[in-house]
């Protein structure tokens, strides 16, 4: 959007600290990785601000389902959407979450010993054969349970739990030391962080270490409202028919970004482990502006159906390309047919963040460090 536009329809940026970006802030029901997501106070922001107890709160680029669980949090009625079924599977376990006790129980009871296939040796670059070994017994342990139609919340509970101790940068992982959990890098690329460090794969305690981190995301207070049942899917965020129309209150969401993320190349160890095909998953990726900004407009095109009169879309964007684009202009330019408001532009000025120390991202430097959200209403 030009300058002249952006004066047209009176959109001058608001830049201040909306939200605290202090680390570990939120319900500890939160704290599990994944690639590009928002922190818990984003959608708490708008939560607090244009909902009440009961909304329907929706978001269609589910991610990790951050928006989904902290309305739950609050006591509204939180669920989405996402094209990766991994979605799915790391949010609705942390709506209802077991008791420690059961989880020890089920621990208890699951055999953590069975023949590599051949197919995945080559993952002992990343796990020592025992390791692995438990590994394929956990995964066929879900299989069977899913097949004898008995797979329940706790089971689901310990694949996610499963799915965020795959590999990672310290011992609590399964893994010998790799990237941080939220990018899973290749067999090949992990050879090479292997000989560079001088590391071989351990032994690893596969039950020990679900039982550590499932007893650090239940340590906070469970809030009697995650009993809600939500409305989750796997579906493209141009198909919302899962949702009614009118029913929606508050979105809470943010798009794949242009050619920045890999969704699947991230999640490709974590796909494996819980049976997804890599080809089965249509993540929408774009190179030019204008194919990003037309996906744009037909997903808020569906979002807006299923809002209510009045309701929010918070639509959270950062700049790329050093800044040389930058995606709330595109938003702007793309919703400007539809039935919406451009209410604002907010840029949620952070601090310096840990993961950015990693990326050797500096503060409102690039993208993945500042929260630029384009706030709409439906008119």
């Amino acid at each position: 959007m030009t300058q002249t536009a952006m004066q047209q329809h009176n959109l001058t940026p608001e830049i201040r600290e909306f939200w605290t970006s202090a680390q570990r802030q939120g319900h500890s029901l939160h704290e599990i990785s994944y690639r590009a997501c928002f922190k818990a106070e984003l959608p708490e922001y708008f939560i607090e601000r244009y909902t009440q107890a009961g909304d329907l709160v929706i978001d269609p680029f589910l991610g990790r389902g951050t928006t989904a669980l902290q309305a739950n949090l609050m006591g509204r009625v939180g669920g989405g959407s996402d094209v990766n079924p991994l979605s799915i599977m790391l949010l609705r376990p942390r709506l209802n979450p077991p008791t420690s006790a059961d989880i020890q129980t089920r621990l208890a009871q699951i055999p953590f010993e069975a023949e590599i296939p051949e197919s995945d040796l080559e993952l002992t670059v990343f796990y020592h054969p025992e390791t692995l070994a438990s590994l394929i017994a956990l995964k066929q342990w879900f299989a069977n349970r899913e097949h004898a139609g008995v797979f329940d919340h706790i089971d689901d509970w310990i694949r996610m739990v499963s799915l965020n101790r795959l590999s990672g940068h310290s011992s609590g992982f399964f893994s010998v030391r790799t990237l941080p959990p939220n990018q899973a890098v290749s067999i090949e690329s992990q050879r090479k962080i292997n000989i560079r460090n001088h590391q071989l794969p351990q032994p690893k305690n596969i039950a020990h270490l679900i039982a550590k981190k499932s007893k650090s995301l239940l340590r906070s207070a469970i809030p009697k409202n995650l009993g809600f049942v939500n409305p989750l899917a796997v579906t493209d965020s141009r198909n919302l028919g899962y949702l009614d129309d009118g029913s929606i209150s508050l979105i809470v969401t943010s798009p794949p970004f242009l050619d920045v993320v890999d969704y699947k190349k991230d999640n490709w160890l974590r796909c494996w482990f819980a049976g997804i095909s890599l080809d089965s998953i249509c993540i929408s990726t774009y190179r030019r502006a204008e194919d990003w900004r037309e996906f744009i407009r037909e997903s808020i095109a569906e979002m807006c159906s299923k809002l209510k009169h009045g309701g929010h879309i918070a639509f959270e964007v950062g700049e790329i390309r050093n800044k040389t684009l930058c995606l709330e202009d595109e938003v702007t330019d793309a919703v400007q047919d539809l039935p919406v408001d451009i209410k604002s532009i907010m840029i949620n000025q952070q601090e310096f963040t840990k993961t950015s120390n990693i990326w050797g991202t500096k503060n409102n430097i690039a993208g993945t460090n500042s929260n630029r959200i384009v706030l709409l209403q439906k008119s």
